[in-house]
């Protein structure tokens, strides 16, 4: 911040002159200044460059996609010049968890992200990413146009799924090589890290061997290792003893997704699980978590039921219901669950997205007990759970976490923010931190509830998630650095969308800028589709 002077070797020397703020003269020679120096310059912005340093007031230059100059600019001629008004000037925030690959092509534009600040997005996430492969998902980003940046990591589950299908049963030694090799082209591809969905199809049914022989083929690639752990209530400790043992024995960076302690039997459990990641990083692990900033998480409504049950997918879970004994089975194994969680109903669990029945959505499931006639009971109520899982599944909201355990996760400095959230269209009922996340942590957990300062926050969304995933040119606001920025007020800025009214984009910001290009301004997507795959470090 203290020096004006462009890093970048490439710049022309007219570029260089204006970084230099030098637009009279270039040495000895009189400058014909032609055309401006820069093509857009933000003026009287509080600067917060990503760092965690306090913000200071001053202007940021931009040209070809890249900040090449910052400070007090005031000589500067540019093609478009943008008044902060003592707004926020910060870099763009990177959402660490996404699951785009179903939806990022049908709505390209990705507003209910770029309207929260986000420029860039990290998917494949929770074991899943595109079914093509990286190099397949990158090449049609290219030929399509999106909004966004985009970084992938390689799914587990995805790969199990190529190599032995939906099984229940360890991989054999040719398996699990081929795995591997998959690992290995995905990181070549440009994949960041490897990811697990521990709680998903078919990685529920991998051994920890398994998982930590893929991981060493992403850390032979420079990669990471995110997971989703295979419990993250009664037996969260284990589940996260599982992925810090992972990252030991595979030799690479380890990133926790979706950090929290889910269930009321559980809840003001982050005390252990945070000093379990604090001795990890004492004892040499480089190991980090990200969080939404939500007391409820969203996922497929048949991760309720047992893993022996949902083997083999819909169609086989269906048939195991339509069976009479299997039914009973199932059901005496959810209540089980539910009474060791301390469930006293299903009340908690709401229906975000039902296909065949779209009137479900938005209820819960003791609503819609009640509603097809049936007794006020935990058995009733998970028959009516069986009959929607049965019918195709749902998409659900589980209102299990407690207040308390998110505000002492946000407050730890290593943790990184993601919506785990996709590209909306305006349909269904779904969680609303696909749209409101990091609005809110600005405004109720920063401004009201001042659970960091700003500074801080603005960090976890930018540097801290640039420096996990390797993104060596996003993450500050420096010259030579992509021109990713976001201006807000930190004032007003606020999440909208509610868990009843979903679909409402946040507020407070006045600009948001990708790879150089204008893409939001003044509450309004300009369409613009400059954003970029962001390949791994391994990527050839």
């Amino acid at each position: 911040m203290l020096s004006t002077r462009s890093t970048l070797r490439r710049l022309s020397f007219l570029l260089a002159c204006a970084a230099l703020l030098t637009l009279g003269s270039c040495g000895n020679a009189p400058l014909q200044v032609k055309e401006p120096a820069v093509d857009l310059l933000i003026r009287n912005g509080r600067i917060v460059d990503g760092s965690g340093n306090a913000w200071v007031r001053g202007d940021v230059a931009v040209r070809g996609g890249r900040i090449v100059a910052m400070g007090q600019l005031g000589t500067v001629q540019a093609r478009r010049v943008f008044d902060a008004r003592d707004h926020i000037v910060a870099p763009g925030f990177i959402d660490t968890h996404a699951h785009i690959e179903g939806n990022l092509f049908a709505r390209p534009t990705a507003d209910n992200f770029v309207h929260d600040g986000v420029t860039t997005l990290i998917t494949g996430n929770c074991g899943a990413s595109d079914e093509l492969g990286i190099k397949a998902f990158f090449e049609r980003m290219a030929k399509e146009g999106v909004s966004v940046n985009v970084a992938s990591l390689v799914g587990h589950n995805t790969v199990r799924k190529q190599v032995m299908g939906l099984e229940r049963r360890a991989a054999t030694p040719a398996e699990q090589k081929r795995m591997e090799t998959l690992v290995d082209q995905a990181m070549d591809d440009g994949a960041v890290g490897l990811s697990t969905g521990l709680i998903y199809l078919p990685g529920l049914y991998s051994d920890t061997p398994e998982v930590v022989g893929l991981a060493r083929a992403a850390a032979r690639h420079h990669g990471v290792y995110a997971s989703h752990i295979r419990d993250e209530g009664s037996k969260v400790v284990e589940a996260i003893n599982e992925a810090l043992d992972i990252g030991r024995q595979a030799g690479l960076p380890v990133q926790i997704s979706h950090f929290k302690v889910g269930a009321p039997a559980n809840w003001g459990r982050s005390r252990e699980t945070l000093a379990l990641i604090e001795k990890a990083r004492a004892d040499g692990l480089d190991v980090t978590i990200d969080q939404y900033p939500y007391t409820a998480s969203s996922t497929q409504l048949s991760v309720v039921l047992p893993d022996w049950a949902v083997e083999g997918g819909q169609a086989a879970i269906a048939k195991r219901l339509a069976d009479p004994a299997d039914r009973v089975r199932i059901a005496a194994d959810i209540l089980k669950s539910a009474q060791r969680n301390k469930r006293p109903d299903f009340s908690y669990a709401v229906v975000a997205r039902h296909s065949p029945e779209p009137a479900l959505n938005g209820r819960n499931l003791s609503q819609i007990n009640q509603q097809r006639g049936r007794p006020a009971t935990m058995e009733a109520e998970i028959q009516t759970l069986l009959d929607i899982v049965q019918a195709g599944g749902a998409q659900m909201t589980f209102h299990g976490m407690s207040e308390e355990d998110v505000r002492r996760i946000m407050a730890w400095p290593f943790a990184m923010v993601g919506a785990d959230g996709g590209v909306q269209s305006g349909t269904g009922m779904p969680h609303p931190r696909s749209y409101g996340t990091n609005a809110r942590v600005l405004g109720k957990y920063v401004r009201e509830e001042q659970v960091m300062r700003l500074e801080e926050a603005v960090r976890r969304m930018t540097s801290l998630a640039a420096q996990r995933f390797q993104l060596n040119d996003r993450g500050l606001l420096r010259p030579g650095y992509a021109a990713d920025i976001v201006i807000f007020d930190d004032k007003t800025v606020r999440d909208r969308a509610t868990f009843e009214h979903p679909h409402q984009l946040s507020e407070g910001f006045d600009l948001v800028v990708i790879n150089g290009v204008v893409t939001m301004e003044a509450g309004k997507h300009s369409g613009a589709k400059a954003g970029a795959a962001l390949r791994g470090p391994a990527a050839r």
